[in-house]
């Protein structure tokens, strides 16, 4: 079984007020939590849909996996060695550690864990 749990797709936005309304008023969806004019969770089941503009997106306009883990720095690490790069990381920020790679395609994953409190 792998050590990796995919939480979230992040979908980049240059107007966070329209795609909340997309996917809230269009699409039915609840809206889990909102961080001013830059994030917002919304709640796809299973999954989060994250929506972010550039402040807070890892890759601006490009759709990005978050993929939860209990160990992000062998998790870059397997990334790299399998051909895949890394474009920031790993890294604390305010509440968890990341990374922000690409995998062997050039697809956009951000692996992290929750800091301990």
């Amino acid at each position: 079984m792998s050590d990796h749990d995919v939480r979230m797709i992040l979908v980049s936005t240059e107007d966070l007020d329209e795609s909340i309304a997309f996917y809230t008023q269009t699409l039915g969806m609840t809206l889990k939590f909102r961080d001013g004019s830059h994030f917002a969770a919304i709640d796809g089941g299973s999954v989060t849909i994250a929506l972010a503009t550039a402040i807070d997106h890892p890759l601006p306009g490009k759709v990005v996996v978050g993929i939860k883990t209990a160990d992000v720095d062998a998790a870059a690490k397997a990334v790299e060695a399998g051909g895949g790069a890394i474009v920031k990381g790993p890294y604390d920020d305010a509440h968890e550690r990341r990374a922000v790679v690409y995998d062997n395609q050039g697809n956009g994953l951000v692996f992290y864990s929750p800091l301990a409190r």
